[in-house]
């Protein structure tokens, strides 16, 4: 019998989780809650699930075992801790929540209801990232020395104005950090290990009528002792392909998108033949690098895939909401870095108390 899946929160990302749904074994969509009815009545039209308005008859539809939320990043405490209550396992798209209160309310309530809680990062979940990350756990690289992170996207002015909620701190929770780079924070920190400390600058160049910054630049210290960097915008025309570099005393590889583009070690593997050879098929795309809507599904159905196969197994997910957490925790510090002009050492204490978010980010 299929897993029943519903989405709660029926916009364009809804539709890519429907697509990764419809490609997982033994997973099937059931439902799709929206308080727009035109919007849970578009998803229920392309995919013949049952639209809800109501979120407490959508929690009790029957079928429904698991709960992803795709709803504004700062409305995703109310309905995850609804749907963990109600006995459903929880997808969190990313991220996990915009301040580290609301990010450890639903890891709390997941916990007490004995549920499954991720957080939505497909790019872990990538072939080339996964190469990746077990070279680094094998000791490949020697000592890590520096690790980068550069997203050097564009997004229009249409696209912030097309949602009173985009660019917002209330619902956004920040800019080309916390919307858009976030994918390649946790990545960068999944591959270098714990930050430490961090310095920062941000700045909103070119866009209007947003309240969040648009390019970021952050320095960070590792726990392990290496250096590394985040570079952050959605300012940079027509948008690049997004890059994670890991360096070290005995290796160096550039991960661009899916394609490792660079794999170089003093001492040498016999996987890497192969892998220098899938170097040259290079097969991704331009990514969300200028377009939001241009993304693949398939980190996400193998994200879907991960979460099933630890409700079976009575396991954690490969990114359950503590590590969703982690990359909350390090923008968060990025900004209250470029604030203070002070270096700020993690993990933080508390959520810090930005000037910006002084109007108020429900709590």
């Amino acid at each position: 019998m299929a897993i029943g899946f519903g989405v709660i929160g029926c916009g364009m990302i809804a539709h890519f989780h429907a697509r990764a749904i419809a490609d997982v074994r033994g997973a099937k969509l059931v439902a799709g809650f929206d308080t727009l009815p035109e919007a849970a009545d578009r998803l229920a039209q392309a995919t013949g699930c049952t639209p809800y308005t109501d979120l407490d008859a959508f929690l009790a539809d029957p079928d429904l075992d698991i709960v992803t939320i795709g709803t504004p990043s700062g409305a995703h405490m109310e309905p995850a801790v609804a749907a963990a209550r109600a006995g459903k396992h929880v997808i969190v798209e990313k991220p996990l929540e915009i301040t580290l209160k609301r990010c450890d309310k639903i890891i709390d309530e997941c916990e007490k209801a004995g549920v499954v809680l991720s957080t939505i990062f497909p790019s872990r979940f990538h072939d080339s990232s996964i190469k990746l990350q077990k070279a680094v756990a094998s000791g490949r690289f020697g000592r890590l020395t520096l690790g980068d992170a550069i997203v050097k996207w564009y997004r229009s002015q249409e696209y912030y104005d097309s949602g009173a909620w985009r660019g917002t701190w209330e619902l956004d929770g920040g800019g080309a950090l916390m919307n858009q780079a976030i994918h390649s924070v946790d990545l960068l920190t999944w591959l270098m290990g714990p930050v430490a400390e961090i310095r920062a600058e941000t700045a909103l160049l070119a866009h209007q009528r947003i309240e969040v910054e648009d390019v970021a630049l952050a320095i960070l210290k590792f726990a392990n002792g290496a250096r590394g960097t985040i570079q952050a915008s959605t300012a940079v025309y027509p948008g690049l392909l997004k890059r994670i570099e890991v360096h070290g005393t005995e290796g160096t590889a550039v991960l661009e998108e899916e394609d490792l583009i660079r794999w170089e070690f003093a001492k040498k593997a016999r996987a890497d033949e192969a892998i220098l050879e899938e170097m040259s098929r290079k097969k991704s795309g331009g990514g969300g690098a200028a377009d939001p809507a241009a993304i693949g599904h398939h980190g996400h159905a193998r994200q879907f895939a991960d979460v099933l196969k630890a409700i079976k197994r009575g396991t954690k997910p490969l990114v359950d909401g503590h590590e969703g957490r982690r990359s909350v925790e390090i923008i968060l510090g990025i900004y209250k870095a470029a604030e203070t002009g002070r270096p700020v050492a993690l993990p933080l204490k508390s959520d810090p108390v930005l000037k910006a978010r002084k109007s108020g980010v429900a709590e």
